[in-house]
C-alpha cells in the first residue's frame, strides 16, 4: 500500500489575477475499452503503460509548469481521464509529490480521482486514501444493466453499488456521474433510478443528459437513424424530472449539470467555473495560466506516446501556449461563469471585456425570465433558463 504523502509547504503563493484559486488537473489517458459515447482523450492498450515512466513525465511537466505560474497555492487537484483508478497508488502518491515540490497545498485541499466501479480497481480505494485522495469521483452512468451494456460499460448496477459502498467508507467526500435521455428512457424510469442513487446519500452527483458527440461510435449510429434519444418536450420532462427529484433530495443544481448538499461542490470544477487559474498536466489536458498580467491557454499532445517523448526531450509536451485577449477571456468568464447557479460578476465581466451587455438584448432576456440580476451585482440565468443556457450565452455574447 503507499505511503500517507507528506504536503509540504513551499514560499508564499504570488496573488492570483483571478480570486477564483488555482488548480491542478492530471490528465490520466488509459482506459479499458472505449466507450461508444466517449469523445474525451482516451486510449486503449493492449500491453499497460509504464507508469513509472509516465509519472516522471508528468513530474517534469509540472515542474514546467510551475516556471511560468512561480508560486502559487493549490486549492484543487484532480486525477481525471481516461481512467486514472488504471493507475497504482504509488504513481498517484508519486504525482501528488511532484506537486507539492513546486507548490503550496492550501489548508483543506481537496484531491479528486475519477474511478471506474469494477471489482479491481474498487479494491485500490484505500491504497488512494493512503496516498492522499480526498475525494473520489465514480463513472456510475447508469442503474440499470442493459442501458449500461449499451453505453459500452464494463461494470453492472450492482457492482456500481458495491463500489459506492466501498467508496464510501474510504472517502468522506464521494460523488457520482450519471447519463440520462438515454435512448428510450421515459421520465419515470429516470425517476425511478435518479432515487435510487439518491438513496446512497452521497453529497455530490453529476447528471448529464447524453449528447451526439462527432466522430463517436453513436453519431454513426445516430446518423443512420439507429440510435434516437430523447428531444423536445421529452428531453424538457426527463429535465424538469432532475430538477425536481434533486432539489425534493436536498442536492439542488449549483451547475447545469451538477447537484450538491450545500458545501459539498466540487471545488475543482469551480476553479474553471469561476474563470480561476489550473495547470493540465499529462497527454492532452487543458490549462489556463498566469506569467505576470497575462492569462494563457495551454493544450498539450493527445496522443499519449507521443506526449511522453515530447516532455522527455523538451521537459513539457505543450502544442498550445497562447495568449488569450479581451475578447476570448470576456467570451470564456461568461460561457463558463453562467452554468452556475450563483452567476457571473457583472462589473467583474465589464472589467475583462472593456463594455457591458447591449441593454436591451439584456431587457428581453430579464422580461421573458431567462436571467435576473442579484441584489450583489450578480447576472444569473433562472431556473426556468437553464435549459436554455447554450441559446442565452450566444445571446448576451453575440457583440462580443
Amino acid at each position: 500500500m503507499a505511503e500517507t504523502v507528506t504536503l509540504e509547504r513551499n514560499a508564499a503563493p504570488t496573488p492570483n489575477a483571478d480570486d477564483a484559486g488555482f488548480g491542478v488537473y492530471v490528465h490520466w489517458p488509459f482506459c479499458l475499452s472505449k466507450c461508444p459515447y466517449c469523445d474525451f482523450n482516451s486510449h486503449v492498450r493492449h500491453e499497460k503503460p509504464d507508469e513509472g515512466r509516465f509519472a516522471r513525465a508528468i513530474a517534469r511537466e509540472i515542474e514546467h509548469a510551475a516556471s511560468i505560474t512561480g508560486p502559487r497555492e493549490v486549492v484543487s487537484i484532480f486525477f481525471g481521464g481516461g481512467t486514472p483508478s488504471l493507475m497504482k497508488p504509488d504513481t498517484v502518491g508519486a504525482v501528488l509529490e511532484a506537486i507539492s515540490k513546486h507548490w503550496t497545498f492550501a489548508p483543506g485541499i481537496e484531491i479528486t480521482l475519477e474511478a471506474n466501479p469494477t471489482s479491481v480497481e474498487a479494491e485500490r480505494f484505500r491504497g488512494y486514501r493512503a496516498a492522499g485522495v480526498n475525494r473520489l469521483s465514480l463513472g456510475v452512468q447508469a442503474l440499470d444493466d442493459a442501458a449500461l451494456k449499451s453505453l459500452g460499460r464494463l461494470h453492472s448496477a450492482d457492482e456500481a453499488l458495491k463500489a459506492v459502498a466501498i467508496a464510501s467508507k474510504n472517502f468522506n467526500r464521494v460523488s457520482f456521474d450519471l447519463i440520462y435521455a438515454r435512448s428510450s428512457q421515459s421520465p419515470e424510469e429516470w425517476r425511478a433510478e435518479l432515487k435510487r442513487a439518491l438513496a446512497e446519500n452521497i453529497e455530490h452527483l453529476s447528471l448529464y443528459q447524453l449528447t451526439i458527440e462527432d466522430g463517436t461510435p453513436f453519431a454513426a449510429l445516430h446518423r443512420a437513424g439507429k440510435l434516437v434519444v430523447p428531444e423536445g418536450d421529452l428531453a424538457r420532462a426527463l429535465w424538469d424530472v432532475t430538477q425536481e427529484t434533486c432539489n425534493a433530495a436536498g442536492l439542488p443544481a449549483y451547475e447545469v449539470s451538477n447537484h450538491a448538499r450545500p458545501g459539498a461542490e466540487c471545488r475543482h470544477n469551480l476553479v474553471y467555473w469561476r474563470s480561476g487559474e489550473y495547470a493540465g498536466v499529462g497527454p492532452g489536458a487543458h490549462g489556463r495560466l498566469h506569467d505576470g498580467a497575462r492569462r494563457r491557454a495551454t493544450e498539450t499532445e493527445k496522443h499519449p506516446e507521443q506526449w511522453l517523448r515530447f516532455v522527455e526531450e523538451n521537459g513539457h509536451g505543450l502544442s498550445v501556449n497562447e495568449e488569450l485577449g479581451a475578447t476570448e477571456r470576456a467570451d470564456e468568464f461568461l460561457l463558463m461563469g453562467l452554468r452556475l447557479a450563483e452567476g457571473i460578476d457583472r462589473k467583474k465581466f465589464i472589467a475583462i471585456s472593456g463594455r457591458d451587455f447591449d441593454a436591451e438584448r439584456l431587457a428581453i432576456l430579464q422580461r421573458e425570465a431567462l436571467v435576473e440580476a442579484t441584489a450583489d451585482g450578480k447576472l444569473r440565468v433562472t431556473a426556468s433558463g437553464f435549459p436554455l443556457l447554450d441559446a442565452i450565452v450566444a445571446d448576451l455574447a453575440s457583440d462580443f
